[in-house]
């Protein structure tokens, strides 16, 4: 199980941190990662991060803003959100799963929680 929260209403500019609460199968030996979905936009990757922590992966347009880690002994998974712009505004995800890879993050989850909504103003 996967229990994100975090999420909230920030000017632009701003910052947030997500936190994802994992337990039973989710917790520290699956790759964990963040995705967001817009309104009217498909669901797209935000980062993701190996089981044990050593290797990331960030989309392009969140590299030098977001830096995706994890906590193992409290099974917890965080996304630190600088200089938020409005286009970051959408529900955000966390997700656990097998498949990871540097290059190409965590395409395929087998775990996803429930969203957090991330709101940034203008």
């Amino acid at each position: 199980q996967l229990q994100a929260s975090g999420g909230g209403l920030v000017q632009a500019g701003g910052s947030l941190r997500l936190s994802c609460a994992a337990s039973g199968r989710t917790s520290s030996s699956y790759n964990m990662g963040w995705f967001r979905q817009a309104p009217g936009k498909e669901r797209e990757q935000v980062a993701a991060i190996s089981w044990r922590g050593s290797s990331t992966y960030y989309a392009n347009s969140m590299k030098g803003r977001f830096t995706i880690s994890r906590d193992n002994r409290k099974n917890t998974l965080y996304l630190q959100m600088n200089s938020l712009a409005p286009e970051d505004t959408a529900v955000y995800y966390c997700a656990a799963g097998l498949n990871y890879g540097s290059g190409y993050g965590l395409p395929h989850p087998d775990y996803w929680g429930q969203g957090t909504q991330v709101t940034v103003s203008s």
